[in-house]
């Protein structure tokens, strides 16, 4: 398999099933990036929700949460799935903030406390500093400045008590109860691998594992359970994947942290080294970026109220076709959502995982 198959059948995997429901479209890509909110909007048009406000009503409805899950960050994923995934990477993600937790004065006395006072004060959503505010209040020994109250509403999102609803303003996450949600699967590591190989594949378990932040072994194990497709050596996809389509680029428009830039063990297939850092700069930050046919091609950014986009040089007549159709449908969805998109993310947001 050439890198353009390869790419090719990437690109279809991860963009090439639209669905307008936006659980759907995270229960099919294994959850959605959304450490930034703009940014998982935008990635759920990529992947087919063209109606600007239906991840709002979804989250609303309780269709869809958020929660640290995969690499200890913040996805988007569907209510009825949350409790077996969270089961998943709860305890991993719980040990990796233990240090941090200790340094900020979150003892254990004090993440029991909270436990047992947050589920009552959930009755309706609230924000972060709404909720730190009402435990200080009952006497919980949290700093309200700093980040003492993110990783104590992470400690409690890992025990199952809260997670993201919908947001209560712009930027405003509003967090709410974490679903009773639906069965787990008998194999939980298993039917994750199956999903991300749909929406990924092809692709080998050391991907598997760098974007579920599991450990080498046990993502063999999950991918070999999980029944794929070997479609060349050491590379799987999910059983009776489609081919692409014929016909011209496939071009897309992504915002930061777009889980295709975060999907695999490296980026070197579709991203070209001399052009790898106007995308990845550091520090964990991954732009909005330009891909046509799997490979990225630019960034973008908004401007005035259009994307603009800077190509990385002389596109193809056929990419500037697909491009400048890309382009007007985005304008259009910032345009309906009224909200900033992910333009260029701070640099002081934590890291998405893979720099």
């Amino acid at each position: 398999m050439d890198d353009e198959e390869l790419l090719a059948r990437r690109m279809h995997a991860q963009f090439g099933r639209p669905d307008p429901a936006p659980a759907e479209v995270a229960r099919t890509s294994g959850g959605v990036q959304a450490q930034d909110g703009p940014a998982a909007r935008l990635a759920l048009r990529a992947r087919g929700v063209a109606d600007p406000a239906a991840p709002a009503r979804a989250a609303a409805a309780g269709e869809v949460v958020t929660l640290a899950l995969m690499r200890g960050t913040l996805h988007l994923v569907p209510a009825a799935d949350a409790r077996w995934l969270l089961g998943l990477f709860a305890a991993r993600n719980l040990a990796a903030g233990a240090r941090r937790r200790r340094e900020l004065g979150l003892t254990d006395e004090v993440c029991a406390r909270a436990l047992d006072l947050l589920p009552a004060l959930l009755d309706v959503p609230r924000s972060r500093a709404a909720l730190i505010g009402l435990l200080v209040a009952r006497g919980v020994g949290v700093d309200p400045k700093g980040q003492a109250p993110a990783h104590l509403i992470g400690y409690a999102s890992a025990h199952g008590v809260l997670c993201r609803g919908a947001d209560l303003d712009a930027r405003e996450p509003g967090y709410v109860p974490l679903p009773a949600g639906g069965p787990a699967p008998a194999d939980p590591a298993a039917e994750l691998a199956r999903r991300y190989l749909a929406a990924f594949g092809p692709a080998g378990p050391g991907d598997f594992a760098a974007w579920a932040g599991l450990p080498v072994t046990e993502a063999r194990r999950a991918v070999q359970a999980a029944a794929p497709e070997e479609v060349a050596p050491g590379l799987f996809a999910a059983a009776g994947s489609p081919a692409p389509p014929a016909g011209g680029p496939a071009v897309r428009l992504l915002g930061a942290y777009d889980g295709y830039l975060l999907g695999y063990r490296s980026r070197e297939t579709m991203l070209a080294e001399p052009y790898a850092r106007r995308v990845n700069a550091g520090g964990g930050v991954i732009r909005p970026a330009v891909v046509a046919d799997g490979r990225v091609v630019g960034t973008w950014r908004r401007e005035g109220g259009e994307p603009v986009v800077e190509p990385f040089g002389v596109l193809p007549r056929g990419v500037r076709a697909g491009l400048a159709e890309e382009v007007a449908a985005v304008a259009a969805y910032l345009a309906g959502a009224g909200a900033v998109p992910a333009g260029a993310p701070s640099q002081g947001r934590r890291a998405a995982g893979k720099g």
